[in-house]
């Protein structure tokens, strides 16, 4: 049994759950409801009115606010999965309807668009949220509605642990981030003095540093000192003259893209030029307008490969440069992932009972306890669940950020 935090008490009641009619896949973004309807009522089946039936999944993303930079990638990627997969017939011919509710960057609004989803739009699961700062204050909702949730980007430690209805598709950071300072050594074996900066108002941040800082002391480097900001900040200048005056061979930088495509830029600006990790934050192509020529030798641990053969990672692949004419990042497959967990969960459970038939609370907890069971090819590869909701995940990368000189195009080049 997983350990659920308490939180501020919501009141949620089965309601009467009408699928609006679909006509076509949707990509539409709804905007937050600031006041979620928790109104008791009678419960029904998985039912519509209308001819063409869907069956609502919840995407609670950060499409605004300084987090926007990595919700976008994953509503894009969500949007390719939710076409595909109707493109191939849905649930056994029912379509699945993504419901987009904007989180912005803070608890706050991450517990609204919860709560809209759940008791609202009456969605049979979640995707999101965005940051694991967030979820710490929204999955416990979930949980207490036993509403299943899957994270496609929440990697800090105790994400799982939350609850019972708490997944994640999304690799630990303590799996993922001692790859690139590996990679980096195997770059420069003569890195000897290391720099750490990390974003003290981040719980990803916080939890990935951490596992950074472990990672030198345990290849026998030299933490020379840690520095902190906030993800707000936009001005590194004193952080970064501290760590360079101590001479670091790297600096390793745990934030977020628009916050840490800056303290990259202001490193290089003030003569440092030895070699540079970003964590999981910085791993989106939004950086290099940030950082622009300066992101240039950036390394960071990867969980996706473009270049991953598997078939429906070609498919992913692209349907993602057809629409966006470049390489789709960690973030969309993985919120491609996290969707196709619900999409082959309920086909599962479809061929056992009819969905449609299901009271919505009883789809909502055997649709936990299927996802939880399965195995699936997705993007990332094979991946599964332990028993806590857990992802098993095979393989992994490492990529430097490859930018024209002008700072006007970039890429991620992954390392063999």
């Amino acid at each position: 049994m997983k350990i659920t935090f308490a939180y501020t008490t919501v009141l949620f009641s089965a309601c009467t759950f009408f699928l609006a009619a679909c006509s076509g896949t949707n990509t539409d973004t709804n905007s937050t409801n600031n006041s979620p309807n928790n109104t008791t009522n009678t419960t029904t089946n998985v039912t519509t009115t209308s001819d063409k039936n869907t069956i609502p999944i919840g995407i609670a993303l950060a499409q605004t606010s300084n987090v926007a930079l990595l919700g976008q990638e994953q509503v894009a990627g969500a949007k390719i999965a939710e076409k595909y997969f109707n493109d191939k017939g849905g649930v056994n011919g029912t379509p699945i309807k993504l419901i987009f509710q904007d989180t912005a960057g803070d608890e706050a609004g991450t517990i609204n668009a919860f709560q809209t989803l759940i008791n609202k739009d009456k969605v049979v699961g979640i995707v999101g949220p965005t940051l694991s700062q967030q979820a710490f204050s929204a999955n416990p909702i979930a949980e207490r509605a036993k509403v299943p949730v899957v994270g496609p980007s929440n990697t800090a430690k105790g994400i799982p642990e939350i609850g019972d209805y708490v997944a994640r598709v999304s690799a630990p950071v303590s799996v993922v981030a001692p790859n690139s300072v590996k990679a980096a050594l195997k770059q420069n074996p003569n890195i000897k003095k290391v720099a750490v900066f990390f974003a003290q108002n981040d719980a990803f941040s916080k939890s990935e540093t951490e596992i950074f800082q472990q990672t030198v002391k345990d290849q026998g480097l030299e933490l020379v000192t840690v520095q902190k900001f906030q993800t707000t900040d936009t001005d590194f200048q004193s952080q970064a003259t501290n760590a360079i005056n101590l001479k670091p061979d790297l600096v390793i930088i745990s934030g977020l893209a628009a916050d840490g495509g800056n303290l990259v830029r202001q490193l290089r600006e003030l003569g440092y030029q030895g070699a540079i990790i970003g964590g999981n934050g910085l791993n989106t192509s939004n950086v290099f307008a940030v950082c622009k020529a300066l992101c240039d030798g950036v390394l960071i641990a990867q969980a996706y490969s473009p270049e991953y053969t598997g078939e429906i990672n070609q498919a992913f692949r692209q349907a993602y440069v057809d629409q966006y004419k470049k390489e789709p990042p960690q973030f969309s497959a993985q919120a491609f992932a996290a969707v196709q967990v619900y999409v082959e969960s309920l086909k599962a459970l479809d061929t056992k009972n009819k969905v449609s038939k299901i009271q919505l609370p009883e789809l909502r907890t055997e649709l936990n306890k299927q996802l939880l069971t399965g195995k699936y090819n997705t993007p990332l590869g094979e991946i599964s669940f332990t028993p806590i909701g857990e992802v098993v995940q095979q393989d992994f990368y490492v990529a430097q950020i490859k930018m024209e000189k002008d700072g006007s195009q970039g890429k991620f080049t992954f390392l063999k």
